[in-house]
This record gives structure tokens, C-alpha cells and sequence, in this order.
């Protein structure tokens, strides 16, 4: 597919935030990268282009596929323990991570591969059959296809399912406010904390990030996590660690679960080798140093790095083993079942037994 855009597409729609400037072009204001367009012309994301003079969304109702994961993948361990949530993403993205694991959909620039077409309410619909406790728009950033993701989520939740984000937050203040008012869970990728990395490997930069952290925590009802991949040599030195941790717990307190996650060469950075599990183990020491409550670690066998402890009596209350759950002791009202004290997060029942399945579903048309 050529990168020619058509009103004639039924996947195309017009776009909720742009400006025009005086020079003719037209401003997507969805993110800080504040694309300039002239008329045919897509920005970086791709998926959002000029066409008869409006910025358009060019990849409505249409997927790289949807799967049926554990919901402790997309990571959130506090939020709906053990349920399976149906996963999907578009193609596209707003950043430029050279490692990005999932480069052949964020960079894809061939939309006519996105096979499936599906609706709001075919996906609620499936979720709904497949017994799905949530819908987790990921594998790409929902940011980019925010008029799609907002529609998602709303036809999710009018039929009881929970909507998630996986996001590196990447928004400009307006669309930040409208995506969340429409969602029940994110998981934030914090991708290091120095804007010289978010500059050099990810073509971005590092504050807009941090005001949707600050938004979140302050300004909403979404439970949200964070995970930071830890990349050697790039950002898991103790000293950007230990600023990071020390960000979190002055500013958005020490109940926010922290994943650190391991890398493996991918992209642009196959010649970075993969993280060393001390280096997860080190970064948790660090984090739970600061006070932070609910440190993890992940893509790395540490069932350590899995637990979940109770804050007020010490007390392992949920036992991981990659995405499976062992013991198990939060009531369905979320509290610890020895000492009573409340565990934050989303929990309204014994824990789901999806474990670590995968499960490739069809959903809408091809």
C-alpha cells in the first residue's frame, strides 16, 4: 500500500485534534511531536495524514490481530489477578525506539497487513464471549488511534469489560485528557529517565511522559503500573535507577507497582546484549530502598521478583511463577487475608486461573 490517503476508505475518520497554521499546514496535536502537514502527507505515526483539508485517523477498525492473554503480561499485577484480557493493536507508532520488540506492527507502514477488521462492538462482542475481564489496546500505542481506542473502550464498558491502555504516555495534554476519561487500567512504559536517552534512542523526549504520570496519579481514577525496560549500558546505572525510584515515590507515591524488565536484542540494538538478571535484581533493591511497596521484575525466571507482599505484615499474599499464580491471599475486597490491610489495586473476586496461556483469536471480518 502506497501511503496515498482516501475519504473513500471506510477506515479512515476524521481526527478530534489538530489546528491549522499560518503557513497552510496543518498541526496534529495529539502528541508532542506536533507533526506539520501538507495535504497527502502522513506524520511519523503513519496512520494519522492530511486529506481534504483535516488530519485524519487512517486505521480505524483495523488490526494486526487480537489474542487472548493473561493481563499480568501487558504487566499489571494488581489489577483483575489471573483473568484473561483480549489483546489488540494497529500499526504504527510515535516514537522511534531502536529496540522496539514489536517493530514489525509500531513500524509498520503497511496498513493493507492489517487483516483483521473489526468494529467497537465486535471486540467488546468477543471479549464478552471469550469470557475476557478486560481489553488491552497494546502491541502498538493506543495513542495513535485515539478516536478508535476511546470507542473500544466505550463499548467495552457498556457491557461490563474493563479497558486498558499499554502506552508509553507520549500525549500532549488535551487528547491525554479525553483517552483516560475512558479507561480503567494503563500500564505506563517509562523508558528510562534521562531526556539524552529518550533524545538518542527513542526520538522523544522525556517530560511529556512524566505530566501523564503526574496526570494519572493525580488526576484520575485509572489504576496504572510502570515498567522500564533496564538496556545495558543505556539506562541501568545506579545512579539513573535510583533517580527514577526517587521521582516515583516524591511524586507519585510508593503504592504504584514498578516493573523492570529485561531486554533482548531486537531492531536496531541486536548488538546490545540481552540484561543480566542481576541487573533486574539490583534495580528492585534499589526501588524497594526508596520505599517503593510493589517492585517486579520481568522476562527473566525470579519467582522473588513475582511476589507480591503485604506492606503491613510482610506477608507474600500473591505467589508468580512467570504468569502463573500460586498462592493467592487477597480477599475479594482487596485486602491482605492475614492482617486486613488493604493491597491497592483492582481486585473484586478470588483470582482467575488463566495462567500463562496464549490464545491467537479471529474477531470482525478479514
Amino acid at each position: 500500500m502506497t501511503g496515498e490517503i482516501s475519504l473513500d476508505d471506510r477506515h479512515t475518520v476524521a481526527g478530534r485534534f489538530w489546528h491549522p497554521l499560518d503557513d497552510g499546514r496543518l498541526q496534529c496535536d495529539v502528541c508532542p511531536r506536533a507533526c506539520r502537514l501538507r495535504e497527502g502527507q502522513r506524520g511519523l505515526c503513519f496512520v494519522r495524514g492530511r486529506v481534504a483539508d483535516q488530519v485524519v485517523l487512517t486505521s480505524y477498525g483495523r488490526s494486526s490481530g487480537f489474542c487472548v492473554d493473561p493481563v499480568e503480561k501487558k504487566p499489571l499485577n494488581h489489577f483483575l489477578p489471573g483473568t484473561p484480557v483480549l489483546s489488540f493493536g494497529t500499526a504504527g507508532c510515535n516514537l522511534s525506539c531502536r529496540f522496539c520488540q514489536n517493530w514489525d506492527i509500531s513500524k509498520s507502514r503497511e496498513i493493507d497487513r492489517l487483516t483483521d477488521a473489526a468494529g467497537p462492538d465486535d471486540i467488546a462482542e468477543a471479549a464478552e464471549r471469550l469470557d475476557c475481564r478486560s481489553v488491552a489496546m497494546t502491541y502498538n500505542d493506543p495513542v495513535i488511534f485515539l478516536e478508535y481506542a476511546v470507542d473500544v473502550a466505550d463499548a467495552c464498558r457498556a457491557r461490563g469489560i474493563k479497558a486498558i491502555a499499554v502506552t508509553a504516555g507520549y500525549i500532549t495534554d488535551e487528547p491525554r485528557r479525553e483517552l483516560f476519561a475512558h479507561l480503567d487500567a494503563a500500564n505506563v512504559d517509562l523508558k528510562a529517565f534521562t531526556d539524552d536517552f529518550y533524545h538518542r534512542i527513542s526520538a522523544a523526549h522525556l517530560q511529556p511522559v512524566l505530566d501523564t504520570l503526574l496526570y494519572l496519579r493525580h488526576d484520575t481514577d485509572v489504576w496504572f503500573e510502570i515498567t522500564t525496560l533496564l538496556i545495558p549500558g543505556h539506562n541501568d546505572s545506579d545512579g539513573e535507577i535510583d533517580a527514577e525510584c526517587a521521582w516515583i515515590a516524591d511524586n507519585l507515591g510508593t503504592d504504584v507497582p514498578l516493573h523492570f524488565t529485561a531486554f533482548h536484542p531486537d531492531f536496531k540494538m541486536r548488538d546490545v546484549p540481552p540484561t543480566p538478571p542481576a541487573t533486574l535484581t539490583r534495580a528492585r533493591r534499589i526501588a524497594l530502598g526508596h520505599g517503593l511497596r510493589f517492585v517486579y521484575t520481568g522476562n527473566v525466571h525470579d519467582p522473588e521478583g513475582g511476589q507480591t507482599i503485604c506492606p503491613a505484615c510482610g506477608t507474600v499474599v500473591v505467589e508468580r511463577d512467570w504468569y502463573v499464580i500460586g498462592r493467592y491471599g487477597i480477599t475479594g475486597d482487596g485486602r491482605c487475608a492475614g492482617c486486613g490491610a488493604a493491597i491497592p489495586g483492582h481486585y473484586d473476586g478470588p483470582a482467575g486461573q488463566w495462567g500463562a496461556r496464549r490464545l491467537p483469536v479471529s474477531v470482525g471480518r478479514r
